[in-house]
């Protein structure tokens, strides 16, 4: 049995031209987080999935409204049309990561089935690289699990840093492992990561527009990064406050993995 229950929340599935998948999901400072949900917010996406297990963190949230709030993580598409150019769009997001590694796993493998069944060939995880100090102007770098793909996205032209190593250790949680194992499942895919404060209540909103800005140079969404709003700002605030015990030990665990540098650094997906 599958630790994982899907649930469908449209009645009829999409048929999606050529989508491009896009996972952000929290980690530190949230940076992937933020950028998905601003596309999310942005574009008018849909959901189209939900996921629970019984593998979430045993607590619940207590909202504004005085009334709790179960974890959850989603799925969301944007269809732009058959005359349109645009690649439609898969977009995973969500309030928590998997715990464990076999959850993370597990997670990983249902995450690809998704991709997979909408014929998608490429994806984009996202996440921060946390640094001691809070960055003027944030780096993005890049990896991948493909060669070919590694190139497209580093070329000039779109600002990404791709000399990632050394700079972070193991890329730890959903945004590394959906590397792994697309690559063997036959998925290219590449991982965005933003530089970004390492505390675990810092938001990382530059971090998240300098991912955006990347994407939106490569597809050309007509995304409006003027717009992260305050209510994105907000959203996530709120979401900080959720996260920020499973925050914490993730940095701990994260920092752990890092190679020491002059100026520390470290990344948890």
């Amino acid at each position: 049995m599958s630790q994982w229950q899907i649930t469908q929340e449209e009645k009829k599935l999409p048929v999606l031209k050529n989508p491009l998948f896009i996972e952000g999901l929290p980690g530190i400072a949230n940076v992937g987080k933020i950028a998905t949900d601003f596309l999310i917010e942005e574009l008018n996406a849909k959901r189209l999935y939900s996921f629970f297990s019984y593998r979430f963190p045993h607590s619940v949230f207590v909202g504004e409204n005085n009334l709790i709030e179960t974890p959850k993580i989603e799925i969301y598409y944007k269809a732009f049309g058959k005359n349109s150019k645009k690649r439609d769009l898969l977009i995973l997001t969500g309030d928590i990561q998997p715990i464990d590694e076999e959850s993370c796993y597990t997670f990983c493998e249902e995450v690809l089935k998704v991709a997979l069944q909408f014929r998608c060939k490429e994806m984009i995880t996202t996440g921060g690289i946390g640094l001691q100090n809070i960055p003027d102007e944030p780096k993005v770098y890049c990896t991948s699990n493909d060669a070919g793909l590694f190139k497209d996205y580093t070329k000039k032209g779109l600002g990404v840093e791709k000399n990632i190593f050394g700079v972070v250790g193991p890329i730890i949680g959903v945004s590394g492992v959906l590397l792994g194992l697309g690559k063997k499942r036959g998925v290219k895919a590449v991982s965005l990561l933003a530089e970004t404060f390492a505390h675990p209540m810092y938001l990382g909103v530059k971090g998240g527009k300098e991912i955006l800005s990347v994407i939106e140079k490569k597809f050309r969404y007509g995304v409006d990064l003027k717009k992260v709003s305050q209510e994105i700002v907000e959203i996530e605030k709120q979401l900080m406050k959720k996260t920020k015990e499973w925050a914490t030990e993730a940095v701990s665990h994260s920092r752990a993995g890092a190679k020491p540098k002059a100026k520390e650094v470290s990344y948890i997906g």
